[in-house]
């Protein structure tokens, strides 16, 4: 992203500052008609792309050449026209009424911009998806077999992409264009506020002194920060320049140390309350308020953190590692006095769960967030300071928005051709109609795809190519979401792609791949709960209470079975057989099968105590 200077700086800031205020606006009053919304949201975010990121890695990065100035007002035009055109479009009849020239022209510019923008802010991956889907609805009517695809002119294809809310102007930019752009700007006020300070300093009051301190530092914090981030690799580089160096320096080698950080940043996606653009647009694709979302991704992601601080906690004991000492530990009273800090997101909660739409809940936690700034002077925020809020929140819209666009038009291919159909009867071939065979290919599916993609685009892409057939096979339709969006957000730590581990690396000094391995690793959990929730909807917490206790006490001991077994030490060193003892409780136990888990339940309580009482 290019750091830009006088004129550019100027406008680039004016500019995201003005869409910030759109957004404040239509959350205040209401968003405009779904098509109008989404055509405003992109015509500040793709002209914008071209002014931040530049074509190659030669290109300049301190200022933008007269041709990405081109690029940007040329990428302007097909949104201009379908805001200043806006009724003739909404009220045509759609492969009914005659697609225009100028309708032709504008539609096909807007696609090569978006393949362009997409191809410097996104990569190369998810280019090449979009780009193979508008040659697949031209030319797939001359494929041979089973993904023969129908006839479709060139002219009804723009129509499909540009002139519908089926195609770029479909649900995932909608939700871009409404819950995530209002939650950047939250995330930006969250920031200025100090929240981001002070999750640190609780991150360390709760952890600091324990064992291994430092290193569940990084798992608390990043759990705290990656709920308002919502990326994976942002979270490393906000929490991981503070808690690498210090698990270094007490003793944790730079591979365990990059792992457990870029383990614990990627789950900030699925740790509520706010999660990641992904869990907006499942609501939307689901038409369920958001916060049944958030409260089935709820026990999983505690879960899944619960496992990474229990693998920490017996790798420091194991190494005799100690805490921090007392001086870089917060005082009680400090922590006490800026609690307050946390209001906005207590507020946010609080208004999800009573019911609130997201976008008005983000509203009135911004409102609580500058409040809360203004009691501190070093981070009070005057007219300056909510401005650059209003900036560096916004400034993070280019992924999603360009993301989603992109992923509207494989979304458009896939309602145009009817090729989401020939992919479930293939899904269906080849798992033979077996449920958990189809589960694996899905779960293949969606790390492939978010090893080259963002979570959000690789869960749209998986998502609509792969739920129809887990619904199809008896699966709920809000467990088959999830499932695809678990992998597609871990496939940052799945190797031989792991972007958040990569990152990690590049703190810690390890190697990436070493470091990639061992994320992998202590991300173990995260790639068996999804395949619990399937088979048991008290993993969401969607059934009765009991079966919702009894799925938190079995996903509690699975992930101590687990942890145990996989760094071979419980007070002492764990015998071979042990540890396939351990793994076999930690996997049985969160079978669907009430008698199998009580006695796993059982002889694991049996063996705590065993190991409990004999001496290290």
């Amino acid at each position: 992203m290019r750091k830009l200077h006088g004129a550019s700086y100027y406008f680039t800031y004016t500019s995201l500052v003005a869409m910030a205020a759109f957004h404040i606006y239509t959350a205040i009053f209401g968003t405009f008609e779904a098509y109008l919304q989404r055509n405003v949201h992109l015509l500040f975010a793709l002209p914008l792309a071209f002014v931040f990121y530049p074509a190659t890695k030669n290109s300049p990065k301190d200022k933008v050449p007269w041709y990405d100035w081109l690029l940007a007002a040329i990428s302007a035009l097909p949104c201009l026209y379908a805001i200043v055109k806006y009724e003739t479009i909404i009220y045509r009849m759609v492969q009914v009424e005659e697609v225009t020239p100028i309708q032709i022209l504008f539609g096909t510019i807007l696609v090569i911009m978006i393949l362009e923008a997409t191809r410097r802010i996104v990569g190369l991956a998810l280019t090449i998806l979009a780009a193979a889907s508008v040659f697949y609805m031209y030319i797939g009517h001359f494929l041979p077999g089973e993904f023969k695809g129908m006839y479709v002119t060139y002219d009804r294809i723009i129509e499909h992409l540009y002139l519908t809310g089926e195609g770029i102007f479909s649900t995932p930019l909608g939700v871009s264009a409404t819950f995530v752009m209002m939650f950047l700007i939250l995330g930006g006020f969250l920031e200025h506020s100090g929240a981001g300070e002070y999750f640190m300093d609780l991150s360390k009051a709760l952890a600091g002194k324990a064992v291994g301190g430092p290193a569940k530092i990084a798992v608390v914090s990043s759990g705290l920060f990656g709920s308002i981030s919502g990326s994976a690799v942002a979270n490393v580089y906000a929490t991981g320049t503070f808690t690498i160096p210090m698990m270094k320096q007490l003793g944790f080698s730079p591979i365990f140390a990059g792992a457990v950080e870029a383990v614990a940043s990627s789950g900030g996606q699925i740790m509520p309350p706010i999660m990641g653009a992904a869990a907006f647009i499942m609501a939307s694709f689901l038409g369920i308020p958001y916060k049944q979302v958030m409260i089935a991704a709820l026990l999983p992601a505690i879960l899944y953190y619960f496992y990474i601080f229990m693998s920490v906690h017996v790798r420091a004991v194991k190494w005799g590692l100690k805490g921090l000492p007392d001086e870089m530990i917060p005082s009680l009273k400090y922590i006490l006095k800026k609690l307050y800090v946390l209001a906005p997101i207590v507020v946010l909660v609080i208004m999800i769960m009573r019911g609130y739409t997201p976008m008005r809940s983000a509203l009135i936690a911004l409102i609580v967030s500058w409040l809360v700034s203004l009691p501190d002077k070093n981070h009070r925020m005057g007219p300056k300071g909510i401005l650059g809020a209003l900036y560096d929140g916004s400034k993070n819209v280019f992924v999603v928005a360009i993301a989603c666009a992109a992923a509207g038009i494989v979304v458009g291919a896939v309602t145009l051709t009817g090729i989401g159909f020939k992919l479930v009867s293939f899904i269906f071939s080849l798992a033979q109609n077996i449920p958990f065979m189809a589960l694996i290919m899905v779960m293949l599916m969606a790390i492939v795809l978010g090893m080259g993609l963002p979570t959000t685009a690789a869960y749209i892409v998986a998502s609509a190519l792969a739920v129809p057939a887990l619904i199809n096979l008896g699966f709920k339709p809000l467990a088959s979401h999830m499932f695809v969006f678990y992998y597609a957000v871990f496939s940052a730590i799945t190797p031989p792609v792991a972007l958040a581990a990569y990152a990690a690396s590049s703190i810690s000094g390890a190697k990436p791949s070493d470091t990639g391995y061992q994320a992998f690793r202590l991300g173990l959990i995260a790639m068996i709960i999804p395949f619990a929730f399937m088979y048991d909807a008290g993993f969401l917490l969607q059934s009765n209470w009991l079966s919702n206790l009894v799925a938190i006490v079995a996903g509690v001991v699975s992930a101590m079975a687990l942890s145990y077994a996989i760094e071979g030490f419980f007070r002492t060193k764990i015998a071979f057989t042990m540890r396939l003892l351990f793994v076999m409780l930690g996997i049985l136990v969160l079978f669907p099968i009430l008698l199998l888990r009580i006695v796993c339940i059982l002889i694991f309580v049996i063996l705590y105590v065993l190991f409990s009482t004999k001496k290290a």
